[in-house]
C-alpha cells in the first residue's frame, strides 16, 4: 500500500522510500497491522518522530501536528531573538571597549602633551599658580583609566557578567570625576583667556589637532557617556535571557555619579561666597525657584534664584544673565541660611509649589525665604530632604545634651519597632510641614523652631 505520490514519479526503492516525509512513504503490512505500542519496532517510524501524530484506522491528527510544530517553531525563534540580543549586548561591549581607548588617547594628549611640556619648559609669568587649575586632577583619572579600568573592560568582553561588578565596587573611585567637574569652571575661565595666544602656540608645537579646551572637556563627556552605554548593554542582556540584578544596580551607580558631577559643577559657578564650599557637606539638592521677597508689598517683583542644599547651609544665589556678555552660566552669591537656624512652614494647600525657609537670627527675629518652584514634585523632594536632615540634626544634638536620656528613649522606640533615622514626612506620607520640630507620637508640630535646641522633656 503507498500513500499518493505524483503521477510523474516512478516505483521508489526502499531505500529511496524510507528518505521521504511520513506523507510520501511507502507503509509495509508490518507498519499496519502491527502492535500500536511505541516501544514496538513496527510502530510507525513517523510516529515516533512526531509524538502529536495518532494513529485511528491508519490515518494522522493533522490538529496535533501543527500545534506541536507551531510551538517548536515559536521555541527556535525565542531562541533566535536570545541569541540576537546576545550579539548586540557583546557589540555595545565593544564599543564600551573601543571607545574607552580613544578617551585614554585624548587624555594622554593633556598629561602627556600640554602638561609635560609646561613641566619641562616651564610656564609664562601670568600663568604661575593658574595651571593647576587649568588641569585639576585629570593626571589622577587619566592615571587610573590607562594602568587599571581599561584593562578590566577589555576582560568584560570575554566575560561580560564583570561588567556590572566593574562599575559597583568602584562607585567612589569615580568621584574624581565629580572633584573635576567642581573645579571645570574655574578651568574654563582660564582657558578661556589664553586659548588663542599660549595655549595655541602649545597646540601647535604639540601637534594637536583639538584645541586644549576641547580635551578638557572629554572627562565631563565620558561620564556622561557610561551611564548611556550600559543602558544600552541591560536592554540587550535583557532580551538575552541573562540575569541583570547587577546590572541594573551599576545602571543607578552610572545616573547616580553624572548628576553629582553636573551639580558641583554648577557650585563651581558660584561666585561671591567667601566661605569654603567644601566645609558645607554633601550637596543635597539644587534648583532654580521664583524667589520673593517680601510678599505683602505689592512693589515686590519676583526674583529667579538659584538655590543649593548642603548639609551645613543654604545658599541662594542669582543666575547670571548671558544677554549681558557672560558666554558661561554662573550664579552670584546673594544671602544663606545656616542649618542650625533653619526652619521650614507648613505647606500651603492652595498653592502646592510653594515653600517657605525661615531663618532664626540672633536677636530672636524670623527672616522668611518664600520659594516657588516649577512643580509640586520638586517641594516634596526639599520639604523631605530638609525635613530629615534637621530631625536628624535634632537627634544628635539631644544625644550630646542628654545622652542617657536619649539612649533610654532610643531603646524604648526601637522595642516599638519605629525607624528613628527616617524622615517623618517619609513615614506617614503627608505634605511638607513646619519646622524641624516632630511629634513622633502624632502629627508634625506646626511651630517654628531652630534645630540647634534640644527638645525639653516631656
Amino acid at each position: 500500500m503507498f500513500l499518493p505520490v505524483s503521477s510523474t514519479q516512478g516505483p521508489l526503492s526502499p531505500t529511496e522510500s524510507k528518505k521521504l516525509p511520513c506523507s510520501y512513504r511507502s507503509l509495509d503490512c508490518a507498519e499496519l497491522s502491527g502492535p500500536a505500542s511505541p516501544e514496538s519496532p513496527c510502530y510507525p517510524r513517523y510516529l515516533q518522530r512526531h509524538h502529536s501524530c495518532d494513529v485511528h484506522s491508519g490515518e494522522r491528527d493533522p490538529g496535533l501536528t501543527d500545534e506541536t510544530h507551531v510551538q517548536s517553531q515559536s521555541l527556535e525563534d525565542d531562541e533566535q531573538e536570545r541569541r540576537t540580543a546576545l550579539e548586540k549586548s557583546i557589540y555595545v561591549l565593544s564599543e564600551l571597549v573601543e571607545t574607552e581607548k580613544l578617551y585614554v588617547e585624548d587624555l594622554g594628549l593633556v598629561v602627556e602633551g600640554y602638561m609635560a611640556t609646561m613641566k619641562s619648559a616651564g610656564v609664562p609669568e601670568y600663568l604661575v599658580g593658574k595651571d593647576k587649575i587649568v588641569f585639576g586632577n585629570i593626571h589622577q583619572i587619566y592615571d587610573w583609566h590607562k594602568v587599571y579600568f581599561l584593562g578590566e573592560l577589555e576582560k568584560c568582553v570575554c566575560e561580560p557578567e564583570l561588567l556590572a561588578q566593574l562599575f559597583i565596587k568602584h562607585e567612589r573611585r569615580l568621584n574624581m570625576y565629580v572633584v573635576y567637574c567642581q573645579n571645570k569652571p574655574k578651568s574654563e575661565h582660564i582657558v578661556s583667556e589664553y586659548i588663542e595666544t599660549y595655549f595655541e602656540e602649545l597646540r601647535q608645537q604639540l601637534g594637536h589637532r583639538l584645541q586644549l579646551n576641547d580635551l578638557l572637556i572629554k572627562p565631563v563627556q565620558r561620564i556622561m557617556k557610561y551611564q548611556l552605554l550600559l543602558k544600552d548593554f541591560l536592554k540587550y542582556y535583557t532580551k538575552a535571557g541573562r540575569q541583570t540584578e547587577d546590572l541594573e544596580r551599576a545602571v543607578e551607580v552610572m545616573c547616580f555619579v553624572p548628576k553629582r558631577c553636573n551639580d558641583m559643577m554648577n557650585v563651581g559657578r558660584l561666585q561671591g561666597f567667601e566661605g569654603q564650599l567644601r566645609a558645607q557637606g554633601k550637596l543635597l539638592q539644587q534648583d532654580t525657584f521664583t524667589f520673593i521677597e517680601n510678599e505683602s508689598s505689592i512693589l515686590s517683583r519676583p526674583k529667579e534664584r538659584r538655590v543649593f542644599l548642603f548639609e551645613q547651609l543654604v545658599i541662594l544665589s542669582e543666575p547670571i544673565d548671558r544677554k549681558k556678555g557672560f558666554s558661561q552660566p554662573g550664579y552670584i552669591y546673594k544671602n544663606s541660611i545656616k542649618i542650625s537656624c533653619l526652619g521650614i512652614e507648613n505647606q500651603c494647600p492652595d498653592d502646592p509649589c510653594r515653600m517657605v525657609l525661615t531663618s532664626r537670627n540672633i536677636d530672636g527675629s524670623m527672616q522668611r525665604f518664600i520659594l516657588r518652584a516649577s512643580s509640586p514634585e520638586i517641594i516634596m523632594t526639599w520639604a523631605n530632604d530638609i525635613i530629615q536632615m534637621l530631625e536628624t540634626q535634632h537627634n544628635f544634638l539631644n544625644a550630646l545634651q542628654s545622652p542617657i536620656e536619649f539612649q533610654r528613649k532610643e531603646i524604648k522606640s526601637l522595642s516599638l519597632g519605629e525607624n528613628l533615622t527616617t524622615s517623618p514626612s517619609l513615614n506617614s506620607g503627608l505634605q511638607p510641614f513646619s519646622s524641624a520640630s516632630v511629634d513622633r507620637q502624632g502629627l508634625p508640630c506646626l511651630r517654628s523652631w531652630s534645630s540647634s535646641q534640644p527638645s525639653m522633656p516631656h
